[in-house]
Parts: C-alpha cells; structure tokens; sequence
C-alpha cells in the first residue's frame, strides 16, 4: 500500500469514526432525562437505612427479637390490622384512621410487619397505597366482583381452566399482605382457608384425567401460604403425572414477605425440578436487601423467576419507574415478565389507567433499556377469555411488497415483506 492509499484509508477510517460518535451522542442524548429522574426514584437499595429503622421500631413495638423478624410465622401473627395498631407505627392522619374504618367494614385489609417497614412517611407512598384502604375504594360504581369469570370456568373443585394446555389450582384464599388491587378480593374473607385435601385431590384427578394439560399454575391468594409438608405433597403428586411438564408458583412473599423463603422450603423446590416462580414486584422501593436474599436462595433451589407487574396509576404508571423497576429486578435475577393492565375489579377503579398510558410505557422501554427488562403489556380479556398482548405499533404501513417499519426512536423505514418474488 502507498502513502496516497494509507492516507486515504486513514480518512476513510476517521470519517467513521466521525460518524461513529456523533451517533454515540444521539444515543446517550436520549437517556439525559431519564438519568435526571431515576436518582428520585428509590429503590429498596438506596432507601436501606430508612427500612432498617423503620424495622426497629416497629421491632421495638413488639418487644421482638431479630430471630422473631426473621420467622415467617411471627410475621404471619403479627400482621397489622387494625387501626389504632398502624397508627402507633406510622405516621397516619385523621383523615386516613377514619377512611380505614369506612372501608374495612367491606373489604378486609392486613399488612406484614416486613412490608409496613417499607412505607416511606407521605400517605401517597408507593407501598402504603398498595397496602393501606382508601375512601376511593368505596367510591367504585363500575367494577365488577369477578370480572374474569373464573367462577364459570372451574371444571373441577379449585381448578381455573382458560388455555388448551395449562390450568390453575386455586389453593388457599390466604395472603401475606392483602394488596388493595387484588383481583380476588371476593375469595379473601373473614377467615384465611386453604382448599381441603379431598378438594385439591379432586383437582388432581381432573389434571390426571386430562392427559393434554402440560403446565399447572398453583395459586390462590399465595401459594407459598402453604405449609412446606403440603407444598412438597403436592408437587410431588404433580410429579408423578406423566405429562404435567412444568409447575409453576405464584406468590408475591418476595416482595411482602421474604421471610417466607427459608432454606427449607427451598431443599424442597429443589427436589422438584422444573418449578417456575412468578412474583409482582410493582415499585423499585419494594426491590430490599432482603428481596434479593429471598430470590438468590431461589434462584440456588434452581428456581426460575420471573416477574408480573400489575400497572397501577399513582404507583408505577411512569415509563422512567417502570424502566427504574425492571432494571433493579434483573440485579436480582428476576426476569421481567408481564405488566398487566388493571382488571376492572370492584374497589379498584381508582388504580385503573388508559391503555393509552401503558402503550406509552412500552414505547419508553423499547430500545431504550436491554431486552431482558422489555416485559409484555397484557390485557387480561375479561369472562376470561385469556391474555391479550398490547404493543406499541411497529408496522406502520404496507406499501407494495414493503412494510413501513417505525423504529423505536419513531424512525420510519421500508423494510421488504418477503424476499420471495
């Protein structure tokens, strides 16, 4: 090579790099304000030492020990249900007390110590709308009791069957916290019950005469309310199903309860290969020291985590706290799974937002952080008619054998529909 050709390679190679950079800055332009505001958007990380001190005074409450916080059980005995009890332990105005007491007197309400050591001082916390009432829910004249329908598509005690090749077997109406969005607050009661063995036998029957289901969803309330002798009896009649291929977990005791995940119970998941967990982290705040340590002994149990976020307005309905939340999940090997969009459930109306909102919210995930933390936006169709993906529009429009593709910083492009004559 000449020094004429040299020189002009090395311009070749500079221009680019030219272009290189400059397209560089257009990226790291589009991510300013998104850095701007997620150091205001606290995870459970960063707000460690106001959680620790918050424990130790509701510790001090209950003359409990660090052993006693670390037991499910005294977490499951002590949950906070009453009024004047929360009021000793968080700052709560008149306003508040008096809404709570409306609003028990329909809908039932508890929250664990653990989760109440969240709550940050503002009444419009994250976590304490999540766990506390609110006169709103009175005020709800369009939702439905059981939107789903599931009552209407339970073919067998404790089973809800929507898909070809999957069911749910409802197990206990029991939760460690009841959230205020929950969309079966019909079943929670006054008492916490769990399915009666012959009930649950029953519903493994159906799955064993039903040789096309393939993955069964055990849930409730939460599944890991069970005992671990019961959770261990019934995986393993699971187990022993020829074509059941995949149990699947759903519990939100990582996020309200992590106490919950002792090594024991993981010795068991361990013994029952494949088990998938699907939990709902709803807020960064809620992503603790103690959340990680709850999901890295699953994860070691061998364990697959994901997770379904539910789309609440007033709580996550921001694409830069969903973007904060999803990204502080994968930290903990938690995969972002689902958002589910709001079910029109009675008492709940105040939390709906537009699908407009959550389009958007997905729009700002796109391209704008890894993949991995790019979960779907689902609308649960309801008289549970099963679960809709919600997208952005990509393909724009078609125009001969073209489509028109918009790319996710709203770029439109041809790109051909086939390559086949």
């Amino acid at each position: 090579m000449n020094s004429n050709q040299t020189e002009r390679k090395l311009m070749e190679m500079e221009d680019k790099r030219t272009i290189s950079l400059r397209r560089a800055a257009e990226l790291k332009a589009r991510i300013v304000d998104y850095l701007e505001a997620k150091d205001n958007i606290s995870s459970g990380f960063e707000v460690a030492a106001e959680i620790e001190a918050n424990k130790q005074r509701i510790r001090q409450y209950y003359n409990a020990s660090e052993a006693d916080w670390d037991d499910w059980t005294w977490q499951l005995r002590n949950r906070i249900d009453s009024v004047d009890t929360l009021a000793k332990l968080i700052p709560l105005s008149a306003e508040s007390r008096e809404a709570i007491k409306e609003v028990e007197r329909c809908y039932r309400w508890a929250v664990s110590p653990y989760y109440l050591s969240l709550m940050g001082d503002k009444e419009d916390c994250a976590i304490r709308r999540q766990a506390l009432p609110t006169s709103a829910e009175l005020d709800d004249d369009v939702g439905e009791l059981d939107p789903m329908d599931e009552e209407l598509t339970s073919p067998a005690p404790a089973i809800t069957r929507r898909y070809p090749d999957r069911l749910i077997i409802n197990v206990t109406n029991q939760c460690a916290m009841y959230c205020r969005h929950c969309q079966r607050r019909r079943n929670i009661g006054e008492v916490d019950r769990g399915r009666s063995r012959r009930e649950l036998e029953q519903a493994l029957a159906y799955i064993r005469h039903n040789e096309e289901i393939r993955d069964v969803l055990i849930t409730g309330g939460d599944a890991l309310m069970l005992s671990d002798s019961m959770i261990d009896w019934l995986l393993t009649e699971l187990d022993n199903i020829p074509h059941v291929e995949i149990k699947r977990l759903g519990t939100r005791t990582p996020v309200t309860l992590p106490q919950r995940i002792t090594p024991g119970l993981c010795d068991i998941l361990a013994k029952h290969p494949p088990v998938y967990i699907n939990t709902q982290f709803n807020h960064p705040r809620e992503v603790t020291p103690a959340a990680k340590l709850a999901c890295d002994r699953l994860v070691q149990a061998g364990v697959v985590l994901g997770n379904q976020a539910v789309l609440l307005r007033g709580i996550n309905d921001h694409p830069f706290i969903m973007r904060k939340l999803n990204q502080e999940l994968l930290k903990i090997r938690v995969r972002p799974y689902y958002i589910f969009h709001a079910k029109s459930v009675k008492g709940t109306a105040h939390f709906i937002t537009s699908v407009d909102e959550g389009i958007e919210i997905m729009d700002q995930l796109r391209g704008y952080t890894s993949g991995l933390a790019v979960p779907t936006y689902i609308i649960n169709a309801p008289h549970g008619f099963g679960k809709t993906p919600i997208l952005p529009q990509y393909v724009v429009a078609r125009k001969d054998d073209n489509i028109v593709l918009r790319t996710w910083e709203k770029r439109t492009l041809f790109y051909p529909n086939s390559l086949q004559k």
